[in-house]
């Protein structure tokens, strides 16, 4: 079953970049990804730029209308996401788990939808 781990952190909290704690931390990250590469569950992980370079599009009385930065204000941000393809729930919540950024934000495991026409 495939699911999509959506990464986010609160502004401010967790190790800086630069800093030996934020360098510590990128080598975590680089062993979850070598494990989850040999266990062959990864299928795509990303980062995302910054909030504030978002585009948000939306369709009002016929027009399209375009919004810079997030609709939403919001304690957390989304900084990435994995997409994983496991066993069920309970291997999901494993890898995330794992994460670092668990220790300063959050990982929401959410199953992704098969349509018919993915099938």
């Amino acid at each position: 079953m495939k699911y999509m781990l959506l990464l986010r952190f609160e502004p401010g909290v967790g190790p800086d970049e630069g800093t030996p704690e934020f360098e510590a931390e990128m080598g975590k990250w680089m062993e979850l990804n070598k494990d989850m590469d040999a266990a062959g569950v990864s299928i795509t992980v990303m980062g995302l730029d910054e909030e504030h370079t978002a585009t948000i599009v939306r369709a009002k009385d016929g027009n399209t209308v375009l919004t810079d930065g997030p609709f939403a204000e919001t304690k957390e941000h989304l900084f990435s996401f994995y997409v994983i393809d496991v066993a069920d729930l309970d291997e999901a919540v494993s890898w995330a788990e794992r994460m670092p950024c668990t220790a300063y934000g959050s990982v929401e495991v959410r199953p992704l939808s098969i349509h018919e026409q993915d099938a």
